[in-house]
């Protein structure tokens, strides 16, 4: 096996990229940058601990949940989940942050990189409300580089394109946890069926 071991013969198999390239890279948001925050239902959260061990969040609402405060600060909300809270101990232990924002439909994506906070403020987590709740906190995220993602891995993918859809594939939540120990496998259909009743309930 060819192991990659240094940045110059990574750059002999990719190449480089057109001079034009790096000037799409920007410092703060732009207009076009906002106005699609603004249509984005999605974004994935990618965080790292101390160590350096990476993990990716989905974060998602209506249309425009994140708010943009000026063109080099975002607010996220945090809503209701499962309590684990990796991507938030990890912004306490290393604020470095990127986003990934998805509009349905579009396949350029909007990177954004920064740096980020957590805050317990009332005022802010009422600017930011979805289904008549305000956000359990906010994370602060301090833009320093942000970007247009090009279209090609979704248009690879035909990931918009429900005709290339697989049949929904269903998870259980009572088999993932049975098959550790967490519960007798005589409950995972309860199990299942409270999951789907939070589903509906308790967004």
């Amino acid at each position: 096996m060819a192991r990659i071991k240094s940045a110059d013969a990574l750059r002999q198999l990719i190449g480089s990229p057109n001079e034009m390239v790096p000037h799409k890279i920007h410092r703060e948001l732009n207009a076009r940058a906002i106005g699609f925050i603004g249509k984005s239902p999605m974004l994935m959260l990618s965080t790292a601990d101390a160590r350096g061990l990476a993990t990716v969040s989905p974060k998602g609402d209506p249309a425009g949940f994140v708010y943009v405060e000026d063109n080099r600060t975002l607010l996220i909300p945090e809503r209701k989940g499962n309590k684990l809270i990796f991507s938030l101990t990890n912004i306490l232990a290393n604020p470095g942050v990127g986003l990934i924002f998805l509009v349905p439909g579009t396949c350029e994506t909007l990177r954004v990189q920064g740096e980020a906070e957590l805050l317990d403020d009332v005022e802010l987590c009422a600017k930011v409300p979805a289904r008549g709740s305000p956000a359990l906190l906010v994370i602060r995220v301090r833009v320093t580089e942000c970007y247009f993602h090009c279209a090609k891995a979704f248009l690879r993918s035909d990931l918009w394109k429900p005709e290339t859809w697989s049949q929904k594939i269903p998870i259980s939540f009572g088999e993932e946890i049975a098959e550790s120990g967490g519960i007798g496998r005589e409950s995972i259909r309860e199990f299942d069926q409270a999951v789907a009743g939070r589903y509906k309930t308790d967004l």
